[in-house]
């Protein structure tokens, strides 16, 4: 279904991405802007978890919504990740790791269904390993302050935004070993 209560929490994702860039453009302190945005990521990456559960809570799986749900938090990471290279918190090349891994999974998931072979790069707990360290990472990069009087997101975002890089192109390794049978074959 195109619209349906779990496939518009997938849409609240989308919808985000304006409205987070819109926040760092209102008159507002720094730590605002920082605050407000990162709530606001939190929120909107839970959706992932909920729109999940209530798809097979109501019985509301569909193809478009399995299509997108993936797309959805791309986009999400992907926008935040390129508003924090552009407030100087994130390392582009991290973020062109991430965002190229992103690109080339897609286009092998999309070239693998046409093949008949969508299983072989299913996700795996690689990829979900990576997806959550990446969103402890971009929250805590948005936040940049100290939380709890002692915790520097800053210094944690960074370290676990170049773990989630490591993990990006390790998983991205992963799946290309899985497709290459295929891709050998494709090739002859």
């Amino acid at each position: 279904m195109f619209f349906n209560i779990p496939t518009l929490f997938t849409w609240t994702r989308i919808i985000a991405i304006p409205l987070m860039v819109a926040v760092f453009y209102l008159p507002l302190d720094v730590q605002t802007h920082n605050l407000v945005a990162t709530v606001m990521f939190v929120i909107f990456a839970l959706t992932d978890w909920l729109d999940g559960y209530l798809a097979r809570k109501l019985n509301q799986t569909s193809a478009f919504g399995a299509f997108l749900d993936p797309v959805a938090d791309k986009f999400l990471v992907c926008a935040s990740l390129l508003i924090l290279v552009h407030l100087g918190r994130a390392d582009v090349f991290v973020s062109l790791i991430i965002i190229g891994r992103e690109i080339a999974i897609s286009a092998l998931r999309e070239w693998m269904a046409q093949m008949g072979a969508t299983k072989s790069v299913a996700v795996h707990m690689l990829g979900k390993i990576k997806t959550t360290v990446q969103m402890i990472a971009i929250p805590f990069l948005l936040f940049d302050g100290v939380l709890f009087g002692w915790m520097d997101t800053h210094i944690w975002g960074l370290f676990l935004i170049w773990i989630a890089a490591i993990l990006t192109v390790w998983s991205m390794i992963f799946y290309l070993q899985k497709a290459l049978p295929f891709i050998r074959s494709s090739v002859k």
